[in-house]
């Protein structure tokens, strides 16, 4: 690319490009758009009356900028005792271009520690650290700022870096963004322009905005908060990406989620609830330094939440933010800046203004793993995209979330991490879950919808008895099907299984056509596997046939007492096919609450653990807690991070 300056064109000149500009535009948005791994499963408006399910956060009336007319931007000031670092911070904020918006300054000078009586070290260093402190104050007062209203908040004794963050800002409405600036840091004369168009594009744009976005970093991206994470690295084209890592050197905050995290700080500080988070480096933090720092707590709720922050990558360490690294409560001595800040002057090699689509952007978890949101499939051509994106080896694991209770499907998600198990689809109907779940990065399918999709719709008949059951085992045997005829070989299985080890990787060297978990003493956990052939598509083929001469009955005839509908058309459908099938031995599988089953032997030789249907969630939960395999918090998140490298 021809490097150009980052400065406004001429009036003259925007207008001859502007044909031009439109054209390129215009290619480039196709072009992306057949790219996207992810435009066929981003929320689009299914509501009648036009609303998005709280998907887009609507906006008070737009100024002809594209900001609300409410729209106001305030910058917190985190102040302690370094004169220079303040000085140095506050200069260069006053540099920044506002492009005449009047934009708040708000500094925040905490107060020296006074030391309990008996211990001090005497008159002459409080009386230092007293001129240092009024120092502070008499150049702060002076300061002068020109953009807006200028507040100073002088403490009357020492909060610490944890309040200092958290205390400085309570949203006064939606549309109010606060800039979290430390004293040792310096912004680049373009950053307030930048975050402005940040929040044009992703927050008050209805098409690009999302609730799962909680802010803006600045500073380069250089950590990775999951242990063994992997390498912070992404292409060389990419400006803009999602991370679920604050970074604390120039945090632009939105007010929704901020204030969500107050009210959830409070809660789990006054309950003695601590931001434990297994498996973060920050964690380790916390542990040594307790309540000196605020970022393990934030961390915790956006784990939690499963929330993202925008990043910038700038290539060869420039960022809009920078810092000192002065001696403090982060460093014990002054090491400087790692980062080089980009000045109005620097000429640059991409256009520094360019703002992809959300749906075009990446989004990467505490492992920096990338993670794919909204694979979500509610209609019968998106199940092939998705089969697509989630395979490995041309191998899928489909998983029945019907009639399990939420907190069990998001702890056998856990142990899926633990395991690294990715390559999973979750089906069910109940649609608040399924939003969450693929919000979260979850591929999942909407078994209800895909069967109003389907030609059959007029077909099926409300009063059929057990229809609802009859609609699930529709929905699964035409993803079954559909599957095996794309050459997708499957697991099918419930989330009342729960494996102790991956044993899905196995079927990669499997030769038989059907492998069954299901044995004489267990004859009900539903756990099968399917090689793409030509009898298990035609074994599929007739367990449609029989469940589609059921769906104009009034009744679902010769089913036996208890027998589950897709399980018997597919014991009754086995009849005139042939194929190699084969059984694994009862003794890797063991049902939960077993006599035989105790912590002790729990992971050495059971490889699945397995409950009947009609067991409660906290039956469940007892005995996995029992066998430290209860891994949800009450939040129902997950208590630990793993991260497994690529």
């Amino acid at each position: 690319m021809v490097p150009q300056r980052v400065k406004t064109r001429s009036v003259a000149a925007q207008k001859l490009l502007a044909p031009v500009g439109f054209l390129v535009m215009a290619a480039t948005l196709i072009y992306f758009y057949h790219q996207s791994e992810l435009h066929l499963f981003l929320p689009v408006d299914e509501n009648p009356n036009g609303s998005q399910r709280n998907l887009v956060q609507r906006r008070p009336q737009a100024r002809a900028d594209g900001l609300s007319e409410n729209f106001s931007f305030v910058i917190k000031v985190l102040a302690y005792d370094r004169l220079e670092s303040v000085s140095r911070c506050l200069e260069s904020l006053a540099r920044a271009d506002y492009v005449k918006d009047r934009v708040k300054l708000h500094v925040f000078i905490d107060h020296f520690q006074i030391e309990e009586q008996g211990s001090s070290p005497g008159a002459v260093n409080i009386d230092s650290k007293l001129k240092n402190a009024h120092q502070i104050l008499e150049y702060v007062d002076k300061f002068d700022w020109k953009h807006g209203e200028k507040a100073i908040h002088y403490r009357t004794q020492n909060a610490g870096l944890q309040a200092q963050w958290l205390e400085a800002w309570w949203p006064s409405s939606e549309d109010e963004f606060a800039f979290i600036v430390e004293d040792d840091m310096v912004l680049s004369p373009l950053f307030y322009r930048y975050l402005r168009a940040l929040i044009e594009n992703y927050y008050y744009n209805p098409a690009n905005s999302n609730p799962s976005i909680y802010g803006v970093s600045l500073q380069r991206p250089r950590f990775v908060g999951g242990k063994h994470g992997n390498k912070l690295k992404v292409d060389n084209d990419t400006r803009l990406f999602l991370y679920q890592m604050v970074g604390t050197w120039g945090q632009l905050l939105f007010p929704k989620p901020w204030k969500e995290f107050r009210l959830w700080y409070d809660m789990h500080k006054s309950k003695g609830i601590k931001p434990i988070l297994e498996g973060m480096i920050t964690t380790g933090w916390y542990r040594r330094k307790r309540e000196k720092i605020w970022t393990p707590w934030f961390i915790k709720f956006i784990h939690s939440r499963g929330y993202y922050n925008i990043y910038t990558n700038f290539l060869l360490d420039r960022a809009l933010s920078i810092s000192y690294r002065d001696a403090g409560v982060n460093y014990g001595k002054n090491i400087g800046p790692d980062s080089h800040l980009m000045n109005s002057s620097d000429i640059l090699d991409f256009d520094l203004w360019e703002m992809k689509p959300l749906k075009f952007m990446h989004w990467y978890d505490f492992c920096f793993q990338k993670v794919l949101p909204y694979r979500y499939v509610k209609k019968l051509d998106q199940l092939e995209p998705v089969l697509s994106l989630v395979h490995k080896q041309k191998t899928v694991i489909l998983v029945n979330l019907f009639g399990v209770p939420d907190a069990i499907v998001r702890n056998l998600l856990c142990q899926f991490q633990k395991l690294g198990i990715q390559s999973y689809i979750l089906l069910g109907g109940k649609s608040t879950l399924l939003d969450d779940l693929s919000r979260r990065g979850h591929a999942v399918i909407d078994t209800n919808k895909l069967i109003d999709d389907m030609a059959t719709v007029g077909i099926m008949d409300h009063r059929v008895s057990r229809a609802k059951e009859m609609r699930e085992a529709l929905a699964t045997t035409y993803i079954m099907n559909k599957s095996l005829q794309l050459g997708y070989s499957i697991w099918l299985t419930r989330a009342n299984t729960f494996p102790i080890e991956d044993l899905f990787s196995i079927s990669s060297n499997l030769k038989n056509d059907v492998l069954s978990l299901e044995t004489k003493q267990h004859p009900r956990t539903e756990v099968l596997y399917f090689k793409s052939s030509v009898s298990t598509i035609k074994l599929w083929n007739n367990v449609f046939a029989g469940l589609m001469s059921k769906t104009q009955s009034s009744v679902v005839d010769d089913l036996p007492k208890g027998e589950h509908i897709l399980a018997f058309h597919l014991r009754s459908s086995i009849i005139g096919v042939s194929f190699k099938m084969k059984s694994i031995d009862a003794s890797v599988m063991m049902q939960v609450g077993s006599s035989a089953i105790n912590p002790g032997n729990a992971t050495s030789t059971v490889k699945i653990l397995f409950w009947p249907s009609n067991k409660d969630a906290d039956y469940v939960k007892k005995h996995l807690k029992d066998l430290n395999l209860w891994m949800v918090d009450d939040e129902l998140a997950c208590t630990s991070i793993v991260c497994h490298r690529l």
